[in-house]
């Protein structure tokens, strides 16, 4: 069973949350503070952060970039906070996903599932990808470039990913989409990829005005420049 922590001062909204969550199987813990998720998260394991932005004791953005320095585990901003520039920033700092109030319970399941579903699963079932100075392990999305380890959040690994199995080929944006999405309803779109891409380069680029990874083709798509060796 998949342990999921909750974060939301509303309290009625919480524990109607709290319930549709228990309902579709999942275990929830539930708080509604920034210190008292930070205490908890230091104990306990999850595998998604459901995230308010507006907290009592300080804002959602800056225990997001809590979170993602100790684990890249998917978070999911739920917040009536939906002008776009919110929903960048919340992207940009390392959340996976980003759904405003009022939202419908299947969609709200669905994402959920999406993001798990992605974190967890091994792609490539133990292929090492070797590319430039880039190493990528499948059956632990351990990633190191220089040596040094590369944190990626869920949807980042899985772009990568995508990039690596086709190397030195122009991908379309809306393909991209396509497989970042596999099936399921499309929870994304070009300017969101667009974020992830930026966010992707400023970890494993030397210099993002002049990418040597993954390099735009104006018109086109995005080109992994690269070549991959798989073991």
């Amino acid at each position: 069973m998949y342990r999921l922590l909750l974060v939301e001062d509303d309290e009625p909204l919480a524990i109607g949350i709290e319930f549709t969550l228990k309902d579709a199987g999942y275990e929830v813990l539930r708080t509604s503070t920034v210190e008292r998720t930070k205490k908890i998260f230091q104990k306990e394991k999850f595998q998604l952060v459901i995230l308010d932005v507006n907290l009592p004791d300080g804002s959602g953005y800056d225990l997001c970039k809590y979170i993602r320095n100790e684990s890249n585990i998917p978070i999911m901003f739920l917040t009536a906070l939906d002008d776009e520039v919110n929903i960048v920033l919340g992207l940009e700092i390392g959340g996976d996903d980003y759904m405003a109030k009022p939202f419908g319970v299947k969609e709200f399941l669905s994402r959920i599932k999406v993001l798990i579903r992605r974190n967890y699963k091994n792609t490539l079932n133990g292929n090492i990808l070797k590319s430039g100075d880039i190493i990528m392990d499948t059956s632990t999305a351990y990633i190191t470039k220089n040596g040094k380890e590369v944190t990626l959040t869920a949807q980042e690994y899985k772009l990568l990913l995508i990039f690596m199995n086709k190397p030195m080929v122009i991908i379309k944006r809306r393909e991209i989409l396509r497989e970042l999405i596999e099936g399921e309803e499309a929870f994304f779109d070009e300017n969101t990829l667009s974020v992830y891409i930026k966010r992707i380069r400023e970890k494993i680029e030397d210099n993002i005005k002049a990418p040597e990874y993954i390099v735009t083709q104006r018109g086109m798509g995005y080109l992994w420049n690269k070549s991959v060796v798989k073991e």
